[in-house]
Formats: structure tokens, C-alpha cells, sequence
């Protein structure tokens, strides 16, 4: 007996010297051999996690100062200047905090943590950098620096992940250049559709999304946007963190909002046509009124949404234009751009269809033209992986802080990544719940809370 304590003893020292030099299959193997690990990834206490939040807090305001509208307003669009200055930025941040850092042909920027077992499934954390114009500094961002944040409280406290930890700093979440949300992350699942029609893209001021990469220093392979593809399982998990961007949490004083499912988007782009006049000289009954028509549509859509009898279905028309837009002239033509949205796929697409029916009829009533109805994009909703909703759980619990189970009613990468591996997301509370104006906030406890939370989380995924 004695004998064989010595005999693994002495494997165990010598395991402990050699992995240093022949890497973790050495260390399965004596794993396997002894019935005990040689390493616990996971043995830290959450009381060891600490977070420089106040660090955290300059970071958020240095990497704001990269904007195109002033100060308190963040505007950083696609491949601008601005934007290339921000990206150069976090991936400053990463190398700073020890992470390998590599860039794909959309400028997605990752940065990875090998763990003990670096052929393993990484799990992957992050959010996005770009703003839509006079925004606030938080949205995206605090999952980004926040990410890279909890990299570096994860090395303070000692940890060592078995599985890789991945960094990813999302390529235009936001539709603001060429109307398209979740670019980076929508080609990362491998949308071949988007891939094929960013070929043909171009901007307001008619550059082309070829053209606007190029010039960021991305894109090099103009033919093959595919190689940004990633294969399914090329993530074991993927967590978000991000503000709430609603006033539930504040609300209700709670911590940390542990996300079940994402609402997803269908966008619909109508146009109606009719034979305008003069303002004066054109009377009443004689009016085929392409503003009329898309007025009557507009609260249309806002019936479908109220009748489908849930709380979580939305629907809003973001844009209503009208030629030839002079106050005098009776609108000859109208154009809306509608977003309707739920967590329930089915019930969305109802609505969808109501729309359609409410503009075919407007066009019988009203004398007009449905010149263009056309879906642009009809994503489903995602669900979050219960494995990552315990661990978020569990992390909370342990940090000793309150949550709630809730569902996110905006979009986020969160939504495409969920095609490529189990996904979960974690919300913190926002000052009234703004969003997208320059008086977006977070205070640096909240965002110190849910770093904390997101670190304890993805301890726990990389040692599964």
C-alpha cells in the first residue's frame, strides 16, 4: 500500500514538471491513471474575484472620445475612422491583458485564453463597439471592455481554464451603414445569403461594402466572405453581458437579469403610390393620398401588435417618408420601413401577415398603389441554453446578488451566435432604461457586478 502511494506520488511530481513541456495530454492520461485531478480549474472562491472597476469606468470613457458627435454623444459607424481607432483600441486591451488576438475578413477581432486543454471548444464571451449617431457609451461596449475585464480578474484570482476563453468584439451589431444588424456575428454563423449580397452592398453615399472594409484594412479576398464561417461547435458556450437597455432591473432594484430568450426582428420595407395634386386645388373626395395610406398602415400595424394579446409583441415604423414632402403638395408617394418583433416566431409572423393583408386593403379603400412590400430580414428568435442559464444562476447565487429570469426585447449578437453553440446573456440595470441617446448609463458597481458575474460563469463553462 505504502509502495503504491510513493509510486503515485512520484508520477504525480513528475506529471506536474513534464506538462509544463508536453502539454495537457500528459496530464489526462495521469488523470485517467490516478482517478484524480491534477488540476482544478475551478477551486477559487467568488470572494477572490476582484474587479478594477474603476480602470474599467476610464476605459468605457477613453474608448467613447473615438466618436463623431461630441461628447456626452457616442457616434461610431462602420469602417470610419473613428470606428478604426475604436477597433485598434480593444485590441490593444486584449494584448494588454494577455489574450492572442487575431482579426477575420470583416475585422470580427477575437482574443483567446488557451486553457489547459487548448483543443478543446472554447467558450466565448462579447458584444460590439459600434454606435448609432448621438448614442450613449455603454451599449455593446460594457460587454466588450467588460469581457476583457473579466479575463483579467479571472488571472488575478489564479484561475486556469481548462477549455480556451475567447474575447470576440462583434463587427457592426448595429444596421447603421448598410442596414444591416449583426453583420459580423450573422456571417459567423454562416449566412451564405448575406455573404452574396455584401458583394453588391453600398452606403447612402453609394460606397460599397467592399470598398468601406478595404479601406478599414479588411475584406483583402474580395470574392470569399465565407471564410469568416464558423463551423457549429466551434464554441462549447457563448455568454453575453450587456445593459439592459430597459427600466426593469432599476425598476425593481435587482442585479442581474439572467436572459431566457431574444426577441427577433422581422423588418418589412412598404411603399404606396398615388396621384398627388395640389393642396388646395385637389378636393377631398377626388384624393388618392399615398400619405393617407401610410398613416392608415402605421396604426394599422399598431392594432395587429396589440391584438395578438401578448405583452411581448412589438411593432414600430421607424421610417415614414412621403414625396415630394412639401406642405402644399398632396403626397404622391409614401414609403415605411416597419420592425416588428417577438420572442414567439409564429405569432410575430401572424402579424406580419395582418400587415400585408392591412396594406392590400388600404390600397382598395384609398385608390393607392402597393408599389413594394417586401420582408428584408425575418429572423427567429433564439432561446438560451439551460446549462448556461444555471451556470449564470449559480454565479449569481454565489456572488450573493439578486436576479431575474427575463426575456431580451432588443436583438443582439447573442441571437446569431446562439446558431453556433449553446448561448446565454447577462443583463445589468441602466439608468431609466435609455438607450441609444447620449444619458445611457451604468453605474460602476452594476457593471463591477455583472464582470463579476460573467468571470464566475465562464470559470464554471471552461472547466466542463
Amino acid at each position: 500500500m505504502v509502495h503504491s502511494l510513493l509510486l503515485l506520488l512520484l508520477l504525480l511530481t513528475l506529471t506536474a514538471t513534464s506538462a509544463q513541456h508536453d502539454g495537457p495530454s500528459i496530464t489526462a492520461t495521469m488523470e485517467q491513471f490516478s482517478g484524480y485531478k491534477i488540476h482544478e480549474p475551478h477551486s477559487f472562491q467568488p470572494s477572490s474575484l476582484s474587479v478594477d472597476a474603476h480602470a474599467l469606468q476610464n476605459q468605457i470613457g477613453e474608448l467613447a472620445a473615438f466618436s463623431d458627435s461630441p461628447a456626452p454623444s457616442v457616434t461610431r459607424v462602420l469602417y470610419t475612422d473613428k470606428d478604426v481607432l475604436g477597433r485598434r483600441y480593444v485590441k490593444t486591451q486584449m494584448e494588454l491583458a494577455g489574450l492572442s488576438v487575431r482579426e477575420d475578413a470583416v475585422g470580427n477581432i477575437f482574443g483567446r485564453w488557451d486553457g489547459l486543454e487548448p483543443e478543446l471548444a472554447a467558450v466565448a464571451t462579447g458584444s460590439h463597439i459600434d454606435a448609432i449617431p448621438y448614442s450613449g457609451k455603454y451599449d455593446g461596449v460594457v460587454g466588450v471592455l467588460g469581457a476583457i475585464e473579466a479575463i483579467r480578474v479571472l488571472k488575478r484570482s489564479g484561475f486556469k481554464p481548462r477549455r480556451p476563453l475567447e474575447v470576440i468584439s462583434f463587427t457592426s451589431e448595429e444596421p447603421t451603414r448598410f442596414g444591416i444588424g449583426c453583420l459580423g456575428s450573422r456571417l459567423l454563423a454562416g449566412s451564405e445569403d448575406l455573404a452574396n449580397s455584401l458583394k453588391t452592398s453600398t452606403d447612402i453615399q453609394n460606397i460599397s461594402f467592399l470598398d468601406a472594409a478595404g479601406s478599414a484594412g479588411y475584406s483583402k479576398n474580395e470574392d470569399d466572405l465565407s471564410s469568416v464561417f464558423l463551423k457549429k461547435g466551434t464554441y462549447s458556450a457563448f455568454v453575453e453581458l450587456h445593459i439592459e437597455q430597459g427600466p426593469i432591473l432599476e425598476d425593481e432594484g435587482i442585479s442581474i437579469g439572467i436572459v431566457t430568450a431574444i426577441a427577433a426582428p422581422a423588418s418589412l420595407t412598404v411603399e404606396f403610390e398615388g396621384n398627388g395634386g395640389h393642396a388646395g386645388a385637389a378636393l377631398m373626395p377626388n384624393r388618392n393620398d399615398a400619405g393617407l395610406a401610410a398613416s392608415e398602415l402605421a396604426l394599422a400595424v399598431e392594432r395587429h401588435v396589440l391584438d395578438s394579446g401578448s405583452i411581448d409583441t412589438v411593432g414600430t415604423v421607424g421610417i415614414l417618408e412621403l414625396h415630394p414632402g412639401a406642405i402644399n403638395s398632396i403626397p404622391s408617394k409614401s414609403h415605411l420601413e416597419i420592425d416588428a418583433r417577438d420572442i414567439d416566431e409564429e405569432r410575430r409572423n401572424k402579424v406580419v401577415e395582418k400587415i400585408h393583408q392591412s396594406a392590400i386593403k388600404i390600397t382598395k379603400t384609398r385608390g393607392v398603389k402597393l408599389s413594394d412590400f417586401r420582408v428584408i430580414n425575418q429572423d427567429p428568435p433564439a432561446i438560451s441554453d439551460e446549462a448556461v442559464i444555471k451556470a449564470v444562476e449559480t454565479a449569481t447565487k454565489e456572488l450573493n446578488l439578486t436576479s431575474k429570469l427575463m426575456i431580451s426585447r432588443a436583438y443582439h449578437d447573442s441571437l446569431f451566435m446562439a446558431r453556433l453553440s449553446p448561448m446565454g446573456m447577462i443583463f445589468i440595470p441602466c439608468y431609466k432604461g435609455y438607450s441609444h441617446k447620449p444619458e445611457e448609463f451604468a453605474t460602476i458597481e452594476d457593471m463591477s457586478n455583472g464582470v463579476k458575474v460573467l468571470a464566475l460563469t465562464l470559470a464554471k463553462l471552461s472547466s466542463q
